[in-house]
């Protein structure tokens, strides 16, 4: 029961992660990752549970792979700008 109880709980805070913007998105992402996918536990849910599970977790792969993108983006433009302003 409580490994149930666990993975409900990360299933709603994942479903609320799902709501933040960019930025927070992806740090919550990552702090919810480390906190439920590294302890090699498997989730104990329903069928319809962990269909939505999966869906919002590679929603938010696809998610963190262009936040990636963007950020390395921002970061080469920084780069441009301080070298044209030395």
């Amino acid at each position: 029961m409580e490994r149930r109880n666990r993975s409900l709980k990360a299933l709603e805070e994942l479903k609320y992660i799902d709501t933040l913007d960019s930025a927070l998105r992806a740090e919550s992402l990552q702090k919810w990752v480390e906190k439920n996918i590294s302890n090699n536990e498997n989730f104990d849910l329903e069928l319809e549970d962990k269909k939505i599970l999966s869906e919002l977790f590679y929603k938010n792969i696809t998610f963190m792979k262009n936040h990636r993108k963007n950020m390395k983006e921002e970061i080469d433009n920084h780069k441009k700008i301080r070298e044209f302003l030395k």
